[in-house]
Order: C-alpha cells, then sequence, then structure tokens
C-alpha cells in the first residue's frame, strides 16, 4: 500500500515562474504548504557540466493530488525537463497530518 503522504520537489531559476507555481498549485488546493529555498544547482544538461543558482520548492501534499500536481507544474515550469520528484513518507506529527488532509483537493 502507498502512504498517503508526500513531499514533491521542484526546482526553478526565475523568481516569477516560482511564484507562478506556487500560486497555481496553492489557488488548485493541490498542496497544503510549499516551502521554498535558494540553491546551488550542479548538473549536466546537453552535454555540458553546468551551475546554476535556482529555487528548491518543497510541496507538501497527498498522493491523492500528486498527478495533478505533477501535470499542473510541468505545463507552468519553464524548463524543458523540469524535475519533479515524489518522496513518499509514512510518518508525522498527527495534528499536521491532518491540517495537510484539510487543506488538499478532496
Amino acid at each position: 500500500m502507498e502512504p498517503k503522504y508526500c513531499l514533491v520537489l521542484t526546482t526553478t531559476n526565475s523568481v516569477s515562474n516560482k511564484q507562478h507555481i506556487i500560486d497555481a498549485i496553492l489557488r488548485n488546493e493541490l498542496a497544503a504548504c510549499i516551502q521554498t529555498m535558494p540553491i546551488e544547482s550542479h548538473y549536466i544538461w546537453q552535454q555540458e557540466v553546468c551551475c546554476g543558482n535556482e529555487f528548491l520548492l518543497i510541496i507538501k501534499t497527498t498522493n491523492r493530488c500528486y498527478s495533478e500536481l505533477k501535470e499542473l507544474i510541468v505545463r507552468l515550469h519553464d524548463y524543458d525537463v523540469p524535475q519533479v520528484i515524489k518522496v513518499p513518507f509514512v510518518e508525522g506529527h498527527n495534528p499536521y497530518l491532518t491540517w495537510l488532509d484539510e487543506n488538499t483537493r478532496r
């Protein structure tokens, strides 16, 4: 049985794209909370070693919202190949998990 809750991770290098994605996710009740932080990413893109400043979005949601959330991120993202990674979790503080359930689409 798949866990009920998950984190979804994505990155962007644009303040405006970050805010556009966040606003759409929350308006559509696809997550209860989104945390952001600046990061430095090192990666390979088109056979080149790259480094850049990005924003990491840590999206707290439920598995029932994941598919629609992934589609929304991909549709709104300005990257050709956006990172969308689902990290399931099985335990958490019960009042927090209740709040997460109450603030995501049912």
